[in-house]
């Protein structure tokens, strides 16, 4: 075989068996070795941006990696973006980029980057292929790297010369890390501050918000009369009926310090210190108060279950059937079609077992009380900060659980950014109901301009509309081969979720706010 073939059957031995791919000619070989193995997935994307948001989605959801495949030193950087949002998700993640043959290199041809430079920024784990017999073990240390808690990116560099040399090598997996416990100091310490009736405040994050660990959190907060809160960025939340369910700091830092103005402790548990998106002038960057002192019981690279189970031990919490999220279904709306009425069609119809990616971002904010008690579900939020993630994650989650309806929230900005999702999604004929809330506008930036004190101008609205022209999202979506409907009451939009629910294969619906 050669050195693509052995790539592909040490990526198969490591269980990476689905490929998001948008490849060129540095990696025909790789392509065409996908013929000669069977067992890869291969998914193509048509914007490398698409790619990488398709595997941070798969990512989350299986809490193992896909593989991207991507054209040189562009190529990876047209797919920063996702990664960065990917890295900050702490998704695994194995890229796969294409590199000029070897001795081309030095002539410096059109296409020629310092690929490692491009990826460092976003990777936990950089290498470049030397030769084909290097391929498979780089490859095995490229997943195994990628699977070290609490998950990250790897990439792997292959020069074309590499893949299509002769080789025998295939390797089989690496024995993988597992997370380290915390040490018995650090629980008393925590009980310690547990019990000093204080006003306090866990502050969740990481697979802490996964149901089993939230079922502790549940049961912490219940003995100990303390408050919990969700750090906003958080990858994803398992929520809904029969659930712990715990609300995010929200974002806005004004609402924050509000929430937070009387903790004087926190206690994280696979989060980081709250802290503000972005500064602004005469706030704080920090979203807890002076003097409130902040206490480490486990971060997201270590086991966040048994420190959890530890300190529910050490002071006498037993998680109860009562914690949890009674179902509670809102009722439908009738008439304008706004962020409220979205939000309870969204909790009166959002199937059992459904994926919500959202990155509704302004609008959005109102689906949280419509959505909490409805039945269990998976949602996965923003973690980096870049738009464009949620049309691409979403399909990534398709992939990853095809038996499983995904829900996809979306700004029509943030949409723009990589729509051509929407064509990958109609290909492999996924379960995606896409949500366009079509408010014509950067929404976000309009509050932002205000929250700076910056003093707007016709100029700077103009680069926050998005009229003239008005984006025609029906065309967008059946250009790419997915159906699609207008929405502009609440009835015309409850009627066309509960269809798109019903019906196989994506959807697109256009929300007119």
């Amino acid at each position: 075989m050669n050195g693509a073939e052995s790539l592909v059957r040490s990526l198969l031995a490591s269980n990476v068996d689905v490929c998001f791919t948008n490849p060129g000619t540095s990696e025909m070989h790789f392509c065409a070795a996908l013929d000669q193995v069977d067992g890869m997935r291969c998914v193509l994307c048509l914007f490398e941006g698409v790619v990488t948001g398709a595997a941070d989605g798969y990512g989350r959801m299986l809490d193992r990696p896909a593989a991207t495949l991507l054209h040189l030193g562009p190529g990876l950087g047209n797919g920063l973006a996702n990664l960065h949002n990917a890295r900050k998700a702490n998704t695994p993640i194995v890229n796969i980029v294409g590199e000029h043959a070897t001795y081309h290199v030095e002539y410096d041809a059109p296409l020629t980057a310092d690929i490692e430079g491009i990826a460092r920024p976003v990777s936990d784990w950089v290498r470049t292929s030397r030769s084909a017999d290097d391929i498979g073990n780089d490859a095995a240390a490229a997943v195994n790297a990628s699977m070290k808690p609490p998950g990250g990116i790897s990439t792997l560099i292959l020069p074309a010369d590499t893949a299509w040399t002769q080789t025998a090598s295939v390797a089989d997996p690496l024995g993988g890390e597992v997370a380290p416990c915390v040490s018995d100091e650090v629980i008393e310490a925590c009980a310690k501050i547990l019990k000093l009736n204080e006003p306090t405040m866990l502050v969740v994050g990481g697979k802490g918000l996964r149901a089993d660990a939230l079922a502790y959190v549940g049961a912490i907060a219940r003995q100990c009369e303390v408050e919990v809160r969700a750090e906003f960025a958080s990858a994803r939340t398992e929520r809904g009926a029969g659930r712990v369910t715990i609300e995010r700091l929200p974002y806005v830092v004004g609402q924050a310090l509000e929430v937070t103005k009387h903790i004087r402790h926190v206690i994280l548990i696979g989060a980081k210190t709250p802290v503000a998106f972005f500064a602004y002038p005469d706030l704080p960057s920090l979203l807890i108060p002076d003097g409130c002192k902040v206490h480490d019981l486990v971060s997201v690279n270590e086991d966040i279950g048994d420190a959890l189970l530890r300190l529910a031990s050490r002071v006498g919490a037993e998680p109860a059937k009562n914690d949890g999220q009674n179902l509670d279904r809102p009722t439908l709306q009738s008439g304008e079609l706004n962020a409220d009425s979205i939000g309870a069609a969204i909790g009166h119809l959002l199937p059992e077992n459904a994926i919500v990616s959202d990155e509704s971002i302004t609008a959005g904010r109102a689906l949280h009380p419509y959505t909490k008690g409805c039945p269990p579900h998976d949602w996965l939020y923003g973690t980096g900060g870049s738009i464009g993630r949620a049309l691409p994650e979403s399909t990534g989650a398709a992939i990853a659980c095809p038996d499983r309806r995904v829900l996809c929230l979306s700004g029509d900005g943030s949409a723009m950014y990589t729509v051509q999702a929407l064509w990958t999604q109609a290909r492999e004929n996924l379960n995606i109901t896409t949500v366009i809330y079509d408010n014509r506008s950067y929404a976000i930036l309009h509050g932002e301009l205000r929250n700076v004190g910056a003093k707007a101008g016709q100029k700077a609205r103009d680069m926050f509309d998005l009229d003239r022209p008005v984006l025609d999202w029906l065309s967008i979506a059946r250009g790419l081969g997915v159906e699609a409907v207008r929405a502009t009451t609440a009835e015309e939009f409850n009627q066309a979720l509960r269809r798109s629910f019903a019906t196989p294969g994506p959807m697109l619906i256009d929300a007119v706010i």
